[in-house]
């Protein structure tokens, strides 16, 4: 299995971004009724979520959570050597959005710089390959940026998405260091799921698919260009192939729930969390919840609920279990220690880079 193990990497900083738009669940009672409305927000959890403005994308927070970190860490752009990004959500179909955050933030060319088109799992995935390329180079110093705009690619009708996906991106500074603490992080796949989440259109296989609406299996109305879920299947996935995953890894490292502070999972919602943490044994206070005011936020979702936790918390260290799980299926898990001077409050931003808004060839 794909076990990862380093050392002298530690996360230096983490910075996260939610737009200012609130978009509250009672709101959708018009369009849905308020019997489903209620049932959704109590089998969720979520009461509001936070969107972004019709050209915000998820490399505008991103930037604005990535340049925070240099300025508040006091880092040196040029000691920057890498720059991931965890996204389904690019600005473009080519380049990747790592790269307008590369421009935006007048990184030196001496830099390794590319997307991971993941979503849920984005953070985990991201943080092994971002530490796996800094063990085995000169790279000092890393930026990881984790960041969806699911709510673009949902269709306004569809009851079963709309009123559970939020936006945010989130920044991870990594770093080098002289102490010796070991990381290690596991990750699976299932391939065989690749429809349970999924955008159908838009991609190379059936890129003029038709807008038409359509009634799904599942009784709701959509197009093939937006996202799709399959609820029962995700479900059964995320209570039985996640709990077993941090089973193996408690086996893996000899460690156990008591060994860790804060368990930082991906806020799926609130009844797929219940049912992780009672199968697990985890602690209420030990896995805190973003759920009710952000929503489903993808990827960055465990960054982001660090920072609500830990932002203005007290300085001290805390052994953090981070967890993601989705699309493709793809779902992992590592642990590290971090200071919480390291963890910033969340900001709300609604910048946007206008040179990138391009709506006519004359601007090329």
């Amino acid at each position: 299995m794909p076990v990862f193990r380093f050392s002298n990497i530690r996360i230096a900083g983490i910075s996260s971004v939610i737009p200012k738009q609130v978009i509250k669940t009672e709101s959708y009672k018009g369009l849905f009724g308020s019997e489903d409305v209620d049932k959704f927000m109590q089998m969720t959890g979520i009461s509001e979520t936070r969107r972004t403005t019709e050209f915000q994308t998820a490399s505008d927070m991103g930037y604005t959570a990535a340049q925070r970190l240099l300025s508040e860490k006091g880092i040196d752009k040029n000691d920057i050597g890498l720059l991931i990004f965890g996204t389904t959500s690019g600005d473009y179909r080519r380049p990747g959005s790592s790269f307008i955050v590369h421009k935006r933030l007048d990184l030196p060319v001496d830099c390794a710089v590319f997307d991971i088109n993941l979503g849920c799992s984005s953070l985990v995935y991201g943080f092994q390959v971002a530490a796996s390329m800094m063990q085995n180079s000169d790279i000092k110093k890393a930026i990881l940026i984790v960041g969806d705009t699911a709510g673009k690619t949902t269709y306004p009708k569809d009851k079963a998405s709309i009123m559970l996906v939020g936006e945010t991106s989130v920044a991870i500074l990594l770093e080098k260091t002289e102490e010796i603490e070991p990381v290690t992080g596991l990750l699976r796949s299932d391939g065989n799921g690749y429809r349970y989440l999924m955008v159908p259109a838009g991609g190379y296989r059936n890129l003029n698919a038709s807008h038409e609406p359509e009634i799904y299996h599942d009784g709701i109305e959509r197009t093939l260009h937006h996202s799709v879920m399959q609820g029962t299947s995700v479900f059964t996935f995320t209570i039985t192939d996640v709990p077993k995953l941090i089973k193996d890894y408690w086996t893996l490292t000899q460690t156990s729930v008591d060994d860790y502070d804060c368990f930082a999972f991906h806020q799926a919602n609130g009844l797929i969390l219940q049912q992780i943490a009672k199968k697990l044994k985890i602690p209420v206070e030990k896995m805190p919840l973003t759920l009710s005011k952000f929503g489903n936020t993808s990827g960055a979702s465990s960054a982001l609920t660090l920072c609500d936790r830990y932002g203005n918390a007290p300085v001290e260290d805390i052994n953090v279990m981070f967890n993601g799980f989705g699309v493709g299926l793809s779902w992992g898990v590592f642990s590290v220690k971090i200071n919480t001077k390291d963890i910033l409050p969340i900001i709300e931003d609604d910048s946007i880079f206008e040179e990138g808004i391009i709506r006519s060839a004359s601007e090329l």
